[in-house]
């Protein structure tokens, strides 16, 4: 299938000759490089040189396709000439990264080509050369909740055209953070494939609802009917997930970035932005004075989130320190244990009425620990997070900390508390056991997928 889009007043299609041979020569040099992306051997510099040439000649071409990226694609170009005429040492891209600004132009169906030597996020964990070929989702909508309430400047939704073989795996960002450079600098935009999101939960909530004999609501249905539909209402959710991380009642730096804590507590960052994005689309659906566009996208938010968290989230991924897994294992858990969520005759089924409530109540019992946690030292507060996990959770048997301080060693740094969370902390309940076993093919299946490829 060949996508077309419009970037500027000149047609492009993921087909294109000139692309091609971009991610071509990108997936050549791939083989070249080792993790921190450099090309150590000698006896591969020459080849290196011919595909650097081809990438290089080839974004020229391509370049008056893209006029208002035209600053950025003469930067990259000028980084990979530098590269090798340096001899292919770790590669510096941070004048291009600079150069790039895509948040600056956030219009719908605009298209970026984007090539650095980045790792991609559950993909390659490695600096290799790669490149995207996106457009921006951006509906008028979007736009009118970013203007207003939900400001969030470096928010960026985009969709797959095509793509290097990095990103034909799980991973659905693109962020500045992934790019090799010589000096961090300050990021100024992230961006995120709503398309990806959109596929995967269509794909694996029409998978969950046949094998649970669920009812979906109308609403629901919708998203499995309808990609577009699913693509805006992820950017929705997106939107006000991403802005929820620097606000509120928040400890210093909620990313706990370069803080070897415990993953629960990555755990409930996580999930508080979502259900700060589920309360707020309560809020939004509620209003008689939004646009309807947004109180129809608020309402099917709510069961994005929701489906997304209890059957993708949960079972997705390793049990070794799986973050998003524990969230979507506390979120069902919880609307079970609140009479909201009923699995009963080996048929799940959910109250929709109540189900905003107790929603909302579990985002502000996280809210209400992050408040206190600002008055307690830290090994406190991580105990309070377990807590407050593990009176909805079970933990595993061989727990120490379900065992609680008495049998840590609260008294050392907290390293030594960290040292002693399992893996896998708090195990998937018999029926997750179960679930994942009938999921896990259809889970496999979404790597790689695109908005286009689900249709």
């Amino acid at each position: 299938m060949t996508v077309t889009i419009t970037a500027g007043p000149t047609r492009i299609t993921a087909g294109n000759p000139a692309w091609l041979r971009v991610r071509t020569a990108a997936e050549s040099l791939q083989a070249l490089q080792i993790q921190d992306g450099s090309v150590p051997e000698p006896g591969h510099h020459a080849a290196a040189a011919l595909e650097v040439a081809a990438i290089t000649g080839a974004v020229r071409e391509l370049a008056p396709l893209f006029r208002h990226d035209a600053a950025y694609l003469d930067a990259v170009v000028a980084d990979f000439e530098a590269w090798a005429q340096t001899g292919f040492g770790v590669p510096d891209f941070l004048s291009s990264l600079l150069a790039f600004q895509p948040q600056l132009q956030r219009q719908d169906g605009l298209a970026h080509l984007v090539i650095f030597p980045m790792y991609t996020q559950n993909g390659s964990s490695s600096r290799l050369v790669e490149a995207v070929l996106v457009e921006v989702i951006w509906p008028d909508f979007v736009a009118e909740l970013e203007a207003g309430a939900f400001s969030n400047k470096l928010f960026v939704p985009i969709r797959f055209l095509d793509f290097t073989r990095g990103y034909n795996t799980n991973s659905a960002v693109l962020f500045p953070e992934t790019v090799a450079v010589r000096e961090t600098p300050a990021f100024t935009w992230g961006a995120i494939f709503a398309d990806r999101e959109a596929a995967r939960f269509r794909r694996v909530l029409r998978a969950a609802a046949d094998i649970t004999s669920l009812d979906l609501p109308a609403g629901a249905a919708e998203l499995l009917a309808d990609q577009e539909l699913a693509e805006a209402t992820f950017v929705m959710w997106d939107l006000i997930h991403d802005r929820t991380h620097m606000r509120g009642d928040l400890p210093f730096d909620p990313f706990m970035i370069k803080q070897r804590m415990p993953y629960f507590l990555y755990s409930l960052e996580e999930l508080r932005c979502d259900l700060t994005a589920f309360r707020e689309s309560v809020r939004i659906e509620k209003d008689d004075d939004a646009r309807p566009e947004a109180r129809r996208h608020a309402k099917l938010v709510q069961y994005a989130i929701i489906f997304d968290r209890i059957f993708r989230f949960a079972i997705t991924g390793s049990r070794v320190r799986n973050y998003d897994g524990l969230g979507g294992q506390l979120l069902f858990a919880w609307l079970h244990q609140h009479h909201v969520l009923h699995w009963t005759d080996t048929r799940l089924r959910i109250d929709w009425d109540q189900v905003p409530d107790a929603v909302i109540a579990l985002g502000a019992a996280i809210d209400d620990l992050y408040w206190r946690s600002i008055d307690r030292p830290k090994t406190a507060h991580w105990l309070a997070a377990y807590q407050l996990v593990s009176s909805t959770l079970t933990p595993s048997p061989a727990s120490l900390w379900a065992k609680g301080a008495d049998a840590l060693p609260v008294s050392g740094p907290p390293r030594g508390l960290t040292d002693q969370v399992l893996d896998d902390e708090f195990p998937l309940s018999m029926f997750y056991e179960a679930l994942e076993k009938k999921m896990r093919p259809v889970i496999e299946s979404t790597a790689g997928i695109t908005g286009a490829s689900a249709l």
